[in-house]
Formats: C-alpha cells, structure tokens, sequence
C-alpha cells in the first residue's frame, strides 16, 4: 500500500520537478555561475537564495490554497486582497502601539492574523454555509477587498521606517540567510507538523472526493470547508506580513497585486486536481519556486518587463496542455505500445535462437 502511495506522489512531482529541471538546465546554458553566491554585509546572496526570497509569500498561499482547492473544489481569488487587508491592520496596531518592539510586532501580528481567521470566516461560511460557488464567494471580497484595505490604512501608505522590521524583512544581524526564507521554512514546517499530527489532510480529500460518503462516516463537510478557509486566511495573514516588511511600506493598491492566479497555477503545476480531492503540498510548493523561476528566467533572458507576461502565459499554456487528462492518456497508450513492441521483439528473438542451427534437434515420434 506505501509502495503504491508514493508511486503517485512520485507521478504527481513528475511535472514540476521536471519542469524546474529544464529551466534550471536553460539557466546554466545561460551562464554557468547559475548557482554561485556570495555574501554581502553578512548575509547571503545569489540566484537561489534570491528565488527563495521572492517566492516566500507565494509558497505560503500556495499551501493554503492547496488545502482549500482539495475540500472545496474550487479556489480562492481572494487571498491577495486578504493579504493585502491583514498587512494594513498589522501596520496600524504596531502604528497604534507607540514604540516598536518585538512584543509589539508579535501583538500586531496576532491581530493580522486573526483579521485572516475573519476573512476567511466569511469566505468560508458563504462557501460551506450558503453553498456558492467558491470562485463567486471570494470575488465579493476580490471586488472590494483592497479598498478596504485603503480604509484601513486612513487613505495613505504608511511606511514602517524601523530596523526591527526592516529586520524582519531583509536579514538579523548575524544570520546570514534572509528572514522571509526562515519564516517560510518555519511555515512549512509547522504546516507539515499539522498534517502529520491531525487527521486535516484525511478530512479535507474526504469531503473533496465524495461530500456525501464523507458525511455518511462521520465527517462534516461544512465545518471542514469553514476551517480549509480560515486556515487559508491564517496563509494570507502571514505572507500580507512577510510582504509588508519586504517593502517597508504598506501600498493596499498593489501589495501582492494578482498574486492570486499565480497561487492557484501553482497548485495546479504541483500535480494537483482543481476539481478536489487528493493533494500534495510538497507539490504545490515546488510549483511554487518553479513560478518564481521561471519569471526570473525570463528576465534573466533579457525578455522586457512589458512583454513578460505573455511569455509566461505561453509557457504556462504548453505546461498545462501537457500537463492535462487528454495528453497524459496519449502519452500513456504511447507507453505501453512502446513496450509491447518492446516485449514482442524480445520475444521473436528468443524464438530465433532457440531455432538457430545449434538448437537441439527435435525428437520425432
């Protein structure tokens, strides 16, 4: 059974792991110095720690939305404007709070967080509750999440000019590898820890295969809905926060702007279904770093700012159509012709040298 479960774990990495590869190869074509690093002022850079920072709040909504898509079969488009909302109540109650200290950001921090666990509260509720459809729950606040945010925020961009979140968002003194990368990897960690610790990932493909046979062995799919979301606010609340201390300044118009679309290719590059079901984190993950590669291959390629987009939507085009239903069955039958042939000419040898001129003779009767 564990031998068959990680041959379709191992099925489902084959594309983004495959992927990743390639860029990486197309990279190292471009210059071989690809993986060099070098520290500067005590902390570390390069190409990989550089994709490693960029993507960390992508790879925080990616495992969110992960757990959302797999219970809800569907998505939501609203987790960067969740983001952007939550960053604006951090700024505000470390604002508030008069001298910044780490006590005061880790006050400021709960209140965002639990700004997230609301939002994703009335998300949850209209999906589990009022049964919508979760791309239209979550465009209500798509549609107007961000000038919420403005309000929040008193109609400025507040700017946090402090070295504890400058901190925060760069690098601590005397560690060299950027903060956002620690805390995702603090994240992720915590995240598994939560999966292998509770029976969440059991519940949530439960009610994502089948809704109805969960409930007949005792799930509740609605509480289990409402808590994929509020968990997925949590997501939201944490990389709003990492992106807020990236910047230094709180910008509710264009923090993490259609960061949404990426998040959910990256949990379709992870080999994930976005009709529910089964899911694989580490999957959504590495979907993640490969989007953040893959922009940073083109601009590595020289290819404008202006035209980048369409580019990548080229190259996300090809990858889903190989990555779909239709072409995966081709490729498959291909497979197995390829081996059929294979075996039949095996076998005809076999069948020439056992009658080739040093064969024993027959007996005849």
């Amino acid at each position: 059974m564990s031998t068959v479960k990680t041959k379709a774990r191992g099925s489902h990495l084959f594309l983004p792991l495959s992927v990743l590869a390639i860029l990486i190869v197309i990279n190292l074509i471009k210059g071989a110095d690809y993986f060099s690093m070098t520290i500067i002022n005590g902390a570390l850079y390069g190409n990989v720690p550089n994709i490693l920072f960029g993507a960390s709040e992508l790879v925080i909504l990616a495992i969110g939305m992960t757990l959302v898509t797999a219970s809800s079969r569907g998505q939501d488009i609203s987790v960067g404007v969740a983001a952007a909302i939550t960053s604006a109540v951090f700024v505000q109650v470390l604002q508030g709070a008069g001298d910044i200290t780490w006590w005061t950001i880790a006050a400021s921090f709960l209140a965002s967080c639990a700004a997230g666990m609301l939002i994703g509260a009335f998300n949850g509720s209209l999906v589990a509750v009022f049964k919508v459809q979760p791309m239209v729950a979550t465009l209500i606040l798509f549609t107007a999440g961000r000038s919420i945010a403005f309000m929040i925020d008193g109609k400025l961009s507040p700017v946090l000019a402090n070295d504890l979140t400058s901190q925060l968002g760069g690098v601590i003194p005397g560690v060299p590898i950027q903060t956002p990368i620690i805390l995702t990897v603090v994240f992720i960690a915590l995240f598994a820890a939560l999966l292998k610790t509770t029976n969440l990932r059991l519940y949530a493909e439960s009610v994502g295969i089948n809704e109805k046979a969960a409930r007949l062995n005792g799930i509740d799919p609605t509480r289990i809905k409402f808590l994929t979301y509020m968990i997925l606010g949590v997501c939201s609340a944490v990389a709003g926060f990492i992106a807020v201390t990236k910047a230094g300044r709180h910008d509710s118009v264009n923090l993490l702007k259609f960061v949404e679309m990426d998040a959910i290719l990256a949990v379709a590059i992870g080999g994930n279904a976005l009709s529910g079901g089964k899911f694989s984190v580490t999957g959504s993950i590495i979907g993640a770093y490969t989007i953040e590669v893959l922009s940073r291959t083109l601009l590595r390629l020289e290819i404008g700012t202006e035209t980048i987009k369409a580019f990548k939507a080229v190259f996300i085009i090809i990858l889903m159509v190989v990555a779909s239903p239709v072409v995966r069955e081709y490729a498959s039958k291909a497979l197995r012709r390829v081996r059929a042939g294979a075996d039949d000419c095996a076998v005809a040898e076999a069948d020439t040298a056992a009658s080739g001129p040093d064969a024993p003779a027959k007996m005849e009767v």
